[in-house]
Order: structure tokens, then sequence, then C-alpha cells
């Protein structure tokens, strides 16, 4: 497990679901706190080390590995979060993807085929709908899928799934999560 060594952009508290006045956190840290492990740093992320690279999603990855909670389709992605997917790209090697952070393959890797679930809100089942059309202004191709469905990019070997960006029980998150992972694992051919 990698992740970079910088400040949290703010500290949530979620009971009251607002930024924590006077709070700040590491990611690097807090990375290791919630994966209860040893935790490196992003820099030493390699793609000849390993056979694929899995990004979760969640509003970090739109607030700590890009700066795409602000600034949408003119964001920012954090410099190592954008190496490590060159590198596993140029290298051939699967890259999955969850929830939010399709949208950092969409910005690095223009023309890519990523979901983030529908295109329509309908009715609050998909509250973060208008990501895909954000998706597409910046260069990337979106795909409906259902949240325990997982899309799969063969020719960029890049596989997503919509996971938190549905309104739905956990195990329907959980199901395609497992997809994805299932099929990040068979494009590595072991």
């Amino acid at each position: 497990m990698y992740a970079p060594n910088i400040s949290q952009m703010h500290v949530i508290d979620h009971c009251k679901g607002q930024p924590a006045k006077g709070e700040s956190r590491n990611v690097l840290i807090e990375s290791a706190r919630i994966a209860r492990g040893k935790v490196m740093e992003l820099t030493k992320l390699s793609a000849k080390d390993h056979d694929a690279v899995i990004f979760p999603g969640g509003f970090g990855a739109a607030k700590n590995l890009s700066t795409f909670a602000v600034d949408g389709k003119d964001c920012k992605v954090n410099g190592d979060v954008e190496r490590v997917l060159k590198d596993f790209y140029k290298a051939g090697k699967p890259i999955g993807m969850c929830c939010i952070s399709p949208v950092l393959a969409a910005k690095v890797l223009p023309g890519t085929e990523v979901t983030v679930g529908h295109e329509e809100e309908e009715g609050g089942r998909w509250p973060h709908a208008g990501t895909a059309g954000t998706i597409k202004a910046m260069g990337g191709k979106h795909r409906v899928k259902e949240v325990t469905d997982a899309h799969v990019d063969t020719a960029n070997k890049v596989v997503t799934t919509p996971a938190y960006m549905c309104e739905t029980e956990l195990h329907h998150i959980f199901d395609g999560i497992g997809t994805m992972v299932k099929h990040v694992l068979k494009m590595t051919g072991k």
C-alpha cells in the first residue's frame, strides 16, 4: 500500500459532515491508520515492482490525489499519482479504480474508457451523476454501468467500478469492487 506524504486538503468531522476547524492530518499517516498496516510513500511505487495498481476512491481521491473536488475538469493531479498512472499504462499493466478515482485516469490518460455509474441522478440514486459529463469534458469516455458491475477498457487495461457514486446497500458496492479486482487480477495473467 502506498500514499502520498502530503497534508490533507482538510479534515472532515464525519459526525457533523463538515470540516473540523483547526485540525490537520497527513495523508500517509492517515492511510496507515485506516489500513492498519505498513503504507509506504507513493514516491517509492514503481510499476516494475508490481503486476497491477488499484486506486481506491472516496473524496480523498478528489481532494488529496487531485484537485477535482475544487477544480472539476480543470483539476490538477498529484505528480506522483500522475507518474504512477502513466508508468503502469506504459508498462501495459492493469490499473483498477473505483468510486471517484476514475476521474484521475480520464485526466491523465485521455481517451480512456471509465465508469462512475449512471449519467442521470435517477431520483437521488446516482447523486454524483454529473461526474460522467466532467469525465467527457476531460477527454475520457464514460460508460454507464451498474454499481455491481465493472467496466473493462481492454485497450488501455483500465478497470473501473462506481462504488459509492451510487446510493445503495453496502453489499452491492462490495460486489462491484470485487468484480473490478477480479478483472484486474485476470488481466495480470497470473
